[in-house]
């Protein structure tokens, strides 16, 4: 389209259409670059020959950004797009953006797919399966109040602070002149409040999986992310003992045997089934309930069982692996780096990116006993184990077995006995 002084707007026919090449284009950063060209804007009307202006605003910001999801599908079409290719990718299984999306790039997304649709180039309904809005991310302010009154935004990151015992602020200096500056509290990272934090900064001190670990662990995706130094330095604690892990279990002497689910004991069965119970809750958690941080928090649980677990053997060695293998797996779309190192030093020839996510055993998630907490008058007094298909006068007898129980209960009459299967043992003395 040009504009015209005489004949108004004009549209230009297509074999008179001008050919831009990037070399022909100065990015400066600043603004549309077509837009200081004179030798595209400056033209003649093909109308009337007159002056003219070429129209360097020809489509509104969201006409190629409702649609952009199925060109992708199809990068090699030489036409708007590939039916075939974008169908097999579409719709889209995820969509993840702020809440502003849903009511502008959505809402036209949703016209555009329903029209590609019509026009008989897509055969989905609908551009996007699932929606997940992501909270903000909000760090501590800080500030100081010049002459008038108004406040001077000052970076966390040059600021030194102090806490007490519960993390409240008690005082926060300005690392150039050492004298206080005022704290407006925790709010969403900013411009206009300087307290945005560079990722690069913490990325060269603790490396990228140590800063995505802290960003998934933090705090639900759809919730706000408080962004913490410590926890930051916390995630790389676990990077750094996982690593120990891995390493520690190659430095044991001797050629790794094949796991025999029918010749492990009752230690190294408990083991295998925090393992494939991590697997089962991670593998939902990330895919169905997308909630990440209890994800992490089940892969540091079955590391802190790994820890604890000691057994050079054969079967205890093999056990080990699995775990390892599995926290190791589990972490990958979370801490890519670490692990695919890991997986490659735990003797995987298949890289980890081939490697198929890990399926849990149900057989291995047979217990054979259980773990039920016995209250005394309300107050929890024991634990004990009990064989999983026990009845209740089993397990009632072992309740009532128990020193620590039988120790409050003395000797006064028991009033009533309450079993809730699986769970607890509640015994009411007076």
């Amino acid at each position: 389209m040009i504009n015209c002084n005489s004949c108004g707007a004009v549209p230009v026919p297509e074999d008179q259409l001008p050919v831009v090449l990037p070399t022909d284009v100065e990015f400066d950063g600043v603004g549309s670059p077509i837009k200081k060209m004179d030798s595209f804007i400056q033209t003649t009307c093909p109308k009337c020959g007159g002056d003219a202006e070429r129209e360097t605003d020809t489509f509104d910001t969201f006409m190629e950004s409702s649609w952009y999801y199925a060109r992708y599908a199809c990068r090699n079409a030489d036409t708007m797009l590939n039916p075939e290719q974008a169908n097999y990718w579409l719709p889209v299984n995820q969509y993840i953006g702020g809440i502003e999306h849903a009511i502008l790039h959505l809402l036209y997304s949703r016209f555009f797919h329903k029209l590609m649709r019509d026009e008989g180039l897509v055969n989905s309904d609908e551009p996007f399966e699932r929606l997940l809005c992501q909270g903000m991310v909000l760090a501590d302010t800080y500030f100081r109040e010049d002459e008038k009154g108004a406040k001077d935004w000052i970076s966390p990151q040059d600021v030194t602070v102090e806490r007490d015992e519960k993390g409240r602020i008690t005082q926060a200096l300005h690392k150039e002149d050492g004298l206080p500056v005022e704290s407006a509290g925790m709010g969403k990272m900013s411009k206009s409040k300087n307290n945005g934090i560079d990722p690069q900064m913490m990325i060269d001190k603790y490396g990228a999986d140590t800063v995505r670990l802290f960003m998934m662990f933090a705090a639900p995706p759809e919730q706000s992310l408080e962004w913490s130094d410590s926890g930051v330095e916390g995630a790389h604690r676990f990077m750094r003992r996982l690593w120990k892990l891995v390493f520690d279990h190659l430095q044991q002497p001797g050629e790794a045997v094949a796991l025999d689910p029918e010749a492990l004991n009752d230690a190294q069965k408990a083991l295998r089934l925090k393992t494939h119970e991590t697997i089962k809750k991670v593998g939902d958690d990330i895919e169905r309930r997308q909630t990440f941080n209890t994800a992490i928090a089940a892969v540091m649980e079955l590391c802190n069982a790994i820890s604890k677990f000691v057994d050079a053997s054969d079967q205890g060695r093999a056990v080990s692996h699995e775990a390892l293998s599995a926290a190791v797996k589990l972490l990958s779309p979370i801490t890519p780096h670490i692990t695919h190192e890991l997986w490659n030093q735990l003797g995987y020839a298949e890289s980890l990116l081939d490697s198929p996510w890990p399926e849990f055993d149900e057989s291995a998630m047979v217990r054979s006993s259980i773990q039920m907490v016995v209250q005394v008058n309300g107050k929890v007094r024991a634990k004990i184990q009990v064989p999983a298909d026990a009845d209740e006068s089993i397990v009632l007898h072992t309740a009532l077995a128990d020193e620590s129980v039988q120790k409050h209960m003395a000797d006064k009459t028991i009033r009533k006995q309450i079993v809730v299967p699986n769970k607890l043992v509640n015994i009411v003395v007076g």
